[in-house]
């Protein structure tokens, strides 16, 4: 999602600087600033920060699973952690950050990472907050819940399970990308929180834009 978002922002031209790991700096779209660091550390990329209206937090451990949940921790929270202390520091006025979709029935560990991350987020001071909560985002590498879509319509037709059908949804690659490109042109005062119904309709919005 990455590097889509950076690629949107920059064709709707934005000033996009995009934090890398060094030696992936080639990964960067080529119309966005490279920041070489490790997002872990907020020393490495806090000054690139000085000057930024938005940040958007993206980090996460690949293909999360039960089996990650010490990652987690030290991947997924450590660097929202480092991200807040970096745009806190330089007076950044806007966070996006993607959670996941709670409560839900699994992965119990990496919800209450992303929740952490969540409050990190929303007790820094940040005048605009937007928290995304999809569940499961469909796209590259990410194709076989699409059997499942019948049966979240049928769920979603039974007023007994709707909400929650609702709730953990699955959403497209692209439906993200675009919500994430409408929460970073339209900064809300105070906290909003985006879950799967709100993500799709921001997205439609930010296409239909587009278009």
């Amino acid at each position: 999602m990455g590097r889509a978002l950076c690629s949107a922002l920059a064709r709707r031209g934005h000033r996009v600087r995009a934090l890398a790991r060094a030696g992936s700096e080639s990964r960067v779209p080529a119309n966005c600033d490279v920041v070489t660091g490790d997002a872990l550390q907020a020393a490495t990329f806090h000054t690139a920060v000085a000057g930024c209206d938005t940040l958007v937090h993206l980090v996460g451990v690949a293909h999360p699973s039960p089996a990650k949940a010490a990652q987690f921790e030290t991947i997924d929270l450590a660097s929202v952690r480092a991200a807040v202390q970096a745009a806190s520091g330089a007076k950044v006025r806007h966070f996006v950050y993607v959670s996941v979709a709670q409560p839900a029935p699994m992965m119990h560990a990496y919800q209450a990472a992303r929740a952490k991350g969540e409050q990190s987020v929303q007790t820094a001071g940040f005048e605009c907050v937007q928290i995304l909560r999809p569940w499961y985002v469909l796209g590259p590498g990410h194709w076989w819940p699409v059997a499942l879509i019948p049966i979240y319509q049928v769920m979603e037709w039974i007023p007994a399970t709707r909400e929650r059908a609702r709730r953990l949804g699955l959403v497209w690659h692209s439906e993200m990308v675009a919500a994430l490109l409408a929460c970073a042109e339209n900064a809300q005062p105070g906290i909003q929180v985006l879950g799967v119904p709100e993500i799709r309709a921001a997205g439609e919005v930010s296409k239909r834009r587009l278009s």
